[in-house]
């Protein structure tokens, strides 16, 4: 195994273009353990942690862009209130020693559907931007996902950073597993309200070959508030809107029977957590709503 160095930005695009089977290494918290126990063995391994442009983020406008190796610890810390669904979701990952080497960026190489943050991305609205010595391009975080442990990119192309838009209603993140942190999701749901544009957007991780969207369920959703009038009033919806959003979520799955739980189980916990999750952030915006009358 062939150990690269790159030191800027140029030099990784160049190394990986020479090399297109280099397998990045930020973090290391997915990859090490695969080498480790000799699920993958690489003949290039492309350490990045000399590239600094990865470990920054800015605040913008309407969303933030957050470097490819920026570390769960530093989204927990500095970026809560811009974006409290990742936040969320980044707490449930790991150990502390975890949280400060993992990162956004390298759950969405591993492209596990079990990842933490999938959800969270999803619910926010998120772009991946890939870079590769032929230039720059942004793919939105649904179409980012191809299957299992499989992804968008390019054989030369690595992430560069995720574009992420900022709160502008409640976010929330549960997530099923034996304990709250250190154990990889049964299944984890993200459900974030947009109240700028009325919309709805959830995120669904390990229920199916590849973390998705209910949409159904959003659509649904969004109808029932809008014509119920909630987003003026910030009435809460009807428990039976809450059912059959539930529901809806549950259908979208696909999941799988494994040794952390059955297919059955996780569509029963992802309509549970459907629920839950709608109810704490409709009381979050409603609570605003009343601060703000």
């Amino acid at each position: 195994m062939e150990f690269l160095r790159p030191r800027t930005w140029e030099e990784a695009l160049a190394a990986k273009a020479e090399h297109p089977s280099a397998v990045p290494l930020a973090g290391g918290t997915d990859v090490m353990v695969e080498i480790n126990f000799d699920h993958r063995r690489p003949t290039h391994l492309m350490d990045l942690n000399r590239v600094r442009d990865l470990y920054e983020w800015e605040v913008g406008e309407e969303t933030v862009r957050l470097g490819a190796s920026v570390p769960y610890t530093k989204i927990i810390e500095c970026l809560a209130a811009e974006l409290p669904g990742l936040a969320l979701a980044s707490h449930t990952v790991g150990s502390p020693q975890i949280r400060n080497r993992g990162s956004v960026g390298g759950n969405l190489g591993a492209a596990s559907p079990a990842g933490d943050s999938h959800p969270a991305l999803l619910a926010a609205g998120a772009e991946v931007e890939a870079e590769s010595v032929r230039g720059t391009r942004f793919l939105s975080v649904e179409d980012f996902y191809t299957g299992v442990k499989r992804n968008a990119l390019a054989e030369d192309e690595l992430i560069r950073a995720v574009h992420i838009r900022k709160a502008d209603g409640p976010q929330q993140f549960s997530k099923v597993g034996t304990r709250n942190a250190m154990v990889i999701a049964v299944c984890a749901f993200g459900l974030a309200l947009h109240p700028e544009t009325r919309t709805v957007r959830t995120g669904l991780g390990s229920a199916a070959p590849t973390p998705l969207r209910a949409r159904a369920a959003e659509d649904f959703l969004g109808a029932a508030l809008e014509e119920g009038g909630h987003w003026e009033s910030g009435r809460p919806p009807a428990p039976s809107v809450a059912r059959r959003f539930a529901e809806l979520c549950s259908g979208a799955c696909d999941p799988i029977d494994d040794v952390r739980g059955s297919a059955a189980y996780r569509r029963r916990a992802v309509g549970v957590m459907a629920r839950r999750t709608l109810g704490w952030t409709w009381g979050a915006y409603a609570e605003r709503s009343t601060r703000c009358a």
